[in-house]
Order: C-alpha cells, then sequence, then structure tokens
C-alpha cells in the first residue's frame, strides 16, 4: 500500500472557508491529503462560521502576526480585500505595497518561500488605477504582478466566470496564481453550464407580503422571470413602479408619460438646450416636456405624479468647483439655483423587499450583501426569497455547511464576500499536481 502524499496550506483572509472548501476538495479529487496548518480572519460572523464548520478557530489580525510564528507550508490561500496603493507603479519592488492587505501576502511569501499561492479578487483590479485608457491592466495589477515575480514566483492571472464552473451565478473574480516550480497555464478549464433551475428548491412558503400580491395579480408568474422592479432604465425587463401602482393610482396616460420621460431625460440633446454639461437622467421642464408628449393636460398629470412621488421637481445639476473646509476646491455636480426647476423620475432601485425575479433558464446576478435578500424566485405560483441551501450552491457550499450560529445578516454579508468554490477547486488542482511534479 503506497502512502499519499500530503500538502500543506495556509487560509488568508479566511471568510467562510471557500478557498479551504475549494482545495481540500481538489486534494481528494487527485487522492492527496491536505492539511490547513494556519488559518487568519478578523470579521466576527466569519470566524463564528470557521469555528462552527472547521472546528477550529482563525488567527486574528495578519498584520499583527509575524510571519516567522506562521508553521511551515506549502500554499498560501488568500481572498484578500482591495485596497489603493498610494505610490502604485512609482518604484519597483516590495515597499510599493507597503500599508495594503496585500503586503502582509507579499512579507509572507518572503519569509516562507512557499512552493505556490493562489490569489482572488473582484474584477476591478484588473483595471484599477489605469492611467491610459490603452493599458491592458491598471498600476494596481501592475505592481502586484511584479512584486510577486520579484519573489521568484512565475505568475499567472485570469477573470474567470463561475458561470463556466457548474455554477449557476455569474461572478466574474480576477485569480492569480503563483508556483516557484513552473509557470502554470489558466485556459484549459471543461465549461461546465448548469442553470438556476438545476439547484432551486421546491414548495417552500412563499411571501405574502403587498409587493409579491400586486405583482401577481398583474402578471402571471412566468411572466415575471427575470424582471427587476426598478425605475432608473426602460427596457422590457424592467417593471416600473408605475406600472404596478405602487405609489398610487396612475392613469393610462400618466403611464405612458412616465415611459416616455424615463427616456427622453437620458438624451444628450437637453444638456446643449438647458445650458449644462450632460448627466445621464436631466429634470425637464413641463414646456420641454410637451414637445415630446403633447398632451392638454399635461401640468395637471405632472403635478399628480409629483404629489405621489413618482416625479420629483428639482433644479438641473452642473459640474461646479466645491471648496471644502480646508479650502480645497473639487469637481462636484451640484443643483444650479440659476435655472428653472425640472420634472425628473424617482430613479433607482426601489425600496421595497423585491428587487428582481430570478429566471429559472438563467443565471443569478453576481450576489453582492445589499441586494441577496430582495432577490426572489417563482415557487409553483407564488414568489419567495433564496432558501438558505439556494444561496450555498450559488456558491459551491455543500448544503451542510453549517451557519445556524448566524443572524440573515451576517450570512448575506459573508455569501456576498466570499469565493467561487468549484474555480478554486480547478486552480487547486492544477496546483496541486504542479507540486506533486516537483
Amino acid at each position: 500500500m503506497t502512502n499519499k502524499r500530503s500538502i500543506r496550506f495556509i487560509d488568508l483572509f479566511a471568510g467562510m472557508g471557500g478557498f479551504r472548501i475549494g482545495f481540500e476538495s481538489a486534494g481528494r479529487d487527485l487522492d492527496t491529503n491536505t492539511h490547513c496548518v494556519f488559518s487568519s480572519e478578523i470579521k466576527e460572523a466569519a470566524i463564528t462560521a470557521y469555528q462552527q464548520n472547521f472546528n477550529e478557530t482563525p488567527s486574528g489580525n495578519i498584520e499583527e502576526i509575524n510571519a516567522k510564528d506562521i508553521p511551515d507550508f506549502d500554499i498560501l490561500l488568500a481572498g484578500f480585500p482591495c485596497q489603493p496603493f498610494s505610490s502604485a507603479g512609482n518604484r519597483e519592488g516590495f515597499l510599493d505595497t507597503r500599508g495594503t492587505l496585500f503586503f502582509e501576502i507579499e512579507r509572507i511569501l518572503k519569509e516562507k518561500k512557499p512552493h505556490g499561492f493562489i490569489l482572488e479578487n473582484v474584477d476591478g483590479l484588473i483595471n484599477h488605477d489605469k492611467i491610459n485608457p490603452s493599458d491592458p491592466i491598471g498600476r494596481t495589477l501592475d505592481v502586484m504582478l511584479k512584486s510577486l515575480k520579484s519573489l521568484g514566483y512565475n505568475v499567472t492571472w485570469k477573470l474567470l466566470n463561475s458561470s463556466d464552473f457548474g455554477l449557476a451565478q455569474s461572478r466574474k473574480r480576477v485569480f492569480i496564481v503563483g508556483s516557484l516550480n513552473s509557470k502554470i497555464p489558466l485556459n484549459d478549464f471543461h465549461k461546465k453550464s448548469v442553470k438556476l433551475k438545476d439547484i432551486l428548491e421546491s414548495g417552500l412558503p412563499t411571501l405574502k407580503s403587498n409587493i409579491a400580491k400586486i405583482l401577481l395579480e398583474k402578471f402571471r408568474p412566468d411572466q415575471l422571470f427575470g424582471k427587476s422592479i426598478k425605475d432608473k432604465r426602460g427596457g422590457e425587463n424592467n417593471i416600473h413602479s408605475w406600472e404596478l401602482e405602487l405609489k398610487g393610482p396612475c392613469t393610462d396616460d400618466q403611464k405612458k408619460l412616465l415611459s416616455e420621460l424615463l427616456k427622453a431625460r437620458r438624451n444628450k440633446k437637453w444638456a446643449d438646450i438647458i445650458g449644462i454639461q450632460w448627466m445621464d437622467g436631466m429634470p425637464l421642464t413641463c414646456e420641454q416636456i410637451y414637445t415630446f408628449f403633447p398632451h392638454e393636460n399635461l401640468q395637471e398629470m405632472l403635478d399628480d405624479l409629483t404629489s405621489k412621488k413618482y416625479l420629483k421637481l428639482e433644479h438641473p445639476k452642473d459640474l461646479m468647483f466645491v471648496q471644502n473646509k480646508n479650502g480645497v476646491l473639487s469637481k462636484r455636480r451640484m443643483p444650479r439655483t440659476d435655472l428653472p426647476k425640472g420634472y425628473n423620475i424617482v430613479a433607482g432601485k426601489m425600496s421595497y423587499e423585491i428587487s428582481k425575479i430570478l429566471d429559472p433558464e438563467g443565471l443569478a446576478p453576481t450576489l453582492v450583501a445589499m441586494d441577496i435578500d430582495r432577490l426572489v424566485v417563482v415557487d409553483n405560483d407564488g414568489l419567495r426569497n433564496l432558501s438558505d441551501i439556494e444561496q450555498k450552491r450559488l456558491f459551491g457550499f455543500p448544503d451542510n455547511y453549517n451557519l445556524s450560529n448566524l443572524s440573515i445578516v451576517d450570512r448575506f454579508d459573508l455569501f456576498g464576500n466570499t469565493v467561487p468554490i468549484p474555480v478554486v477547486t480547478e486552480l487547486s488542482k492544477l496546483l496541486i499536481k504542479d507540486f506533486l511534479s516537483s
């Protein structure tokens, strides 16, 4: 009987342990023992989840831990927070990232010299601190890559979408992989696609709220698939507050007026007519609105819609120099009180418990903490929020992952900041194979 090889890893900025689950899954697939010798996390809810599911308490703030005190390890895993570099790109080498959490990764790699690492960050990292639009990446990522290479690592990176790895969520994340042994290509993955319906439960309690009732009175459940409830944009995939009469009754003419104004207020021609720099969604006067909606009772309709808060009456905004308390001038959009007020849509996502009805034949959007609780699915003839198990499945967590000691708010916050586990698993397989061949 042959002995399995073992590989030791550390889990930094550990969160819910998604990186750990993915890495350990890769080890099992490759018949390789994996052993987490150190983890670090400061968020209380994440520490609770880690304790519940791994029977371990992560060490505290990594900034306060001496790298010499970390046990020897082979692979570093980190979904690190992204912070601006005060001098990104101005100098080469180690000092460029001091004061950022990425520096903590660098100093540990420098001290411990492990075989390799996998790092994860949001897609915005690619263009962060970009100077020229034609540059392939921004200065922040450029400094990171140069710093990692200066430590002797062969480094590759790629933007990967969880939907290509068997998750029913579109979640794009930047992954950076490094090895002392060889350069690991990140482009030969077998794509696996699933739909939202593949992970949904059925027959769960549905919402009894007023907005859920109104939606189901005005639409069949299947007509709601993929629809967003917001007033910021037009289009067939948006249901607007006036269509549901959420703020009060609207006549057919008023609904047409609001729909036309929603589109017209974004036309750049109004900036020239009003005499301001163009902004997306300008207030228009009754006279200006009359040019595209010539209704004999237009003013009366506008007054009524304003009283019901479908519209607001406001001055147009323009870029103006504003002085702060320290006397520093900066440009900000400020109301031009010298110009007449106009009518504007009360835009944006509305403060209701439903922001979007997910399409079972499609994917969930990128889940963020502030919006998870307002995404709903159709269950039989009703609407309901995503269940705990469905949320876990959208990130690749096992159904039995334990969150029983956490509040709903804490769960949303943790999920909104976690890694897509199947992506981690596939990358980990590549790095483990590389380690075993060294």
